[in-house]
């Protein structure tokens, strides 16, 4: 497939990440069809869409007849309405692969049959079932749903005994709908993450590791490359390749990390573009959304080697001002176009440069501009300045 075909892409999910795809999209010509449950999704202002229920099956016919192929730009997309356009379009990556990062109990069996390192699991459908699981895992731990949980959303963090309680009152009423697992609370050192892209014939490449920082279980700060040992950095390498050669993926995905003590421990797998490697639009040869899109069609993946040092900064609930970021060298500016609301993700603003110190130094004087102290603060230490 050629993008002088004049492809149409089909994106399931209206949101920023498929915004930033039609973006990164129109340089090859590509055109886009764009199908949410609102029609305020932000993706909506670059491409036409598609409104109606995932489930729908007359508006999934109505996507499939407009497109040439298919993705998504959020996992909740029901995996069976993914594999209904399957069997009639070309979708990437798989149903399957979908299906095993929308169940938090699929994904972690998965990990553990590659030998890829998790906390402590077990799942839990009763109150006393609850009982039973916290002490396989002991405490403290997580009790989550297995399905549509995201962003610390459908989470309940038990410190002992006593929050029994209180987790099932909190999630109890979902065991029978989306299903509960409860896992062991990992005290880790550095939350990371690996960008990582395949494509239909197997080619395999990853961003550079990157580091992360979350607030309220929201991500606030992304650092690339990951201040991190050789070894470190192959072994999420290889926990990435391997997962990608099980599920003959296709595609960006990210494979989120816990550092604790130099060992790593798999959090989750997003099968999707993410918002760890939102730097990889200034800050590589080729951005994850570019080469999420030559993957999808076939294409040569082009390089993900860096282009210096890069630390991307979320913008939550509303954008401030622009200025402090765009008055410096590297500073680029991205504005989702979404009204402000309390904890939803409106922007995102990528400071690049050629090295950790002159990083460390625009970081400073973005934070103090935009009293943004707090939330630069830890990616200036972990460059040492």
């Amino acid at each position: 497939m050629s993008p002088a075909d004049k492809t149409t892409v089909g994106i399931l999910g209206g949101g920023q990440l498929a915004r930033m795809m039609a973006l990164a999209g129109a340089p090859l010509g590509l055109r886009f069809k764009v199908m949410d449950t609102s029609a305020e999704a932000c993706a909506g202002q670059f491409a036409p869409m598609v409104v109606g229920d995932y489930r729908d099956e007359s508006t999934l016919a109505e996507f499939a007849s407009s497109v040439d192929v298919a993705t998504f730009d959020f996992e909740n997309v029901p995996a069976e309405s993914a594999q209904w356009l399957a069997e009639r379009i070309p979708v990437f990556p798989s149903p399957r692969a979908l299906a095993v990062a929308q169940d938090r109990l699929a994904e972690k069996t998965l990990f553990r049959e590659l030998g890829i390192p998790v906390p402590d699991f077990a799942t839990v459908e009763t109150r006393t079932g609850l009982d039973e699981a916290m002490e396989r895992v002991g405490t403290p731990c997580i009790l989550k749903t297995r399905r549509l949980g995201y962003d610390g959303k459908g989470q309940f963090r038990i410190r002992s005994l006593a929050d029994a309680d209180a987790a099932w009152a909190a999630l109890g009423e979902q065991a029978g709908t989306v299903g509960l697992i409860l896992e062991g609370f990992v005290a880790f050192d550095r939350e990371l993450s690996v960008v990582a892209v395949r494509g239909r014939d197997g080619e395999f490449q990853t961003w550079p590791l990157t580091e992360n920082w979350h607030v309220d279980g929201v991500l606030s700060a992304s650092l690339a490359p990951a201040v991190a040992d050789d070894v470190l950095v192959a072994t999420a390498v290889e926990y990435a390749r391997a997962l990608a050669e099980s599920l003959d993926y296709v595609g960006v995905f990210a494979l989120e990390l816990f550092s604790r003590d130099g060992e790593l421990l798999a959090n989750e797998l997003a099968p999707r573009v993410h918002n760890s490697g939102h730097w990889s639009i200034e800050g590589s040869e080729t951005s994850q959304f570019q080469n999420h899109l030559r993957a999808v069609l076939g294409l040569p993946l082009g390089d993900t080697r860096m282009v210096g040092h890069a630390c991307m900064l979320n913008w939550i609930g509303a954008m401030p001002d622009a200025r402090p970021v765009l008055d410096e060298s590297g500073g680029h500016w991205h504005d989702y176009g979404k009204s402000a609301r309390e904890g939803r993700k409106v922007g995102h603003a990528t400071v690049r440069a050629d090295s950790m110190a002159e990083l460390a130094h625009a970081l400073e004087r973005i934070g103090q501009a935009l009293s943004r102290e707090a939330q630069v603060a830890p990616v200036r230490a972990r460059l040492g300045v």
